[in-house]
């Protein structure tokens, strides 16, 4: 029998999602990424206006962390993966899962906003590294916005999970369904995004409302 130790040593290699490894520093460096990336988000009125329906967090606590994160990967690299996906600006619905909610909001909806708000170059596909990136910066996203909405009951994975809704069981991976209506704030942003996927991903557009980075 051979002992494992959830502590590793100093210097060791973590595995990732696609199954390479990196160091402490990689990692400490990926999550400093994120933390800044977070904060420059906050300074979007637009970026910042989103949040979880009621819906979708059950879901996602009800589905567990480690799922959520895998459908991170899949939708990242199913949709915007390509050097030239389908349909890019309007390949992102607005909710009906988790993750299209954190991809407007952390700027991963389309190539256009990941260029503007990540650096990475339209005309190529995505690496392995840099879907695992944004996966990452997804994943805590949601796990910022559970944190801020918590749950009645019980944990589940990091996250706390309400009862077992029977409703929901046959729900799909990035299904559309059906969701309470989510009253906008005072600053009517949630109807300024509802409006916003025929200017903000459009060709040509500016991306920017009132001098804001969208």
């Amino acid at each position: 029998m051979i002992a494992v130790s959830d502590n590793l040593p100093a210097g060791a290699r973590q595995p990732t999602e696609s199954g390479d490894c990196i160091d402490e520093n990689d990692a400490r460096q990926a999550a400093n990424w994120v933390a800044e990336t977070l904060e420059r988000l906050s300074r979007s009125s637009f970026r910042s206006s989103f949040t979880l329906s009621p819906h979708d967090a059950e879901y996602a606590r009800r589905k567990g962390r480690e799922l959520i994160d895998r459908h991170a990967h899949e939708m990242l690299a199913q949709r915007v993966g390509a050097a030239q996906p389908a349909k890019d600006g309007r390949q992102t619905p607005w909710r009906g899962h988790p993750v299209f909610t954190a991809q407007h909001a952390t700027a991963c909806c389309c190539r256009g906003c990941i260029e503007k708000w990540h650096h990475i170059p339209r005309g190529r596909e995505l690496s392995a590294q840099e879907i695992n990136q944004l996966a990452g910066l997804i994943m805590a996203w949601i796990d910022r916005d559970l944190a801020a909405h918590p749950a009645v009951t019980g944990e589940r994975d990091g996250w706390a999970a309400p009862p077992e809704n029977p409703k929901d069981a046959g729900a799909e991976q990035g299904g559309a369904t059906p969701q309470p209506r989510r009253r906008s704030d005072a600053a009517g942003h949630l109807e300024r995004s509802r409006r916003h996927p025929d200017n903000h991903h459009a060709d040509g557009a500016s991306g920017f409302i009132q001098g804001e980075l969208l």
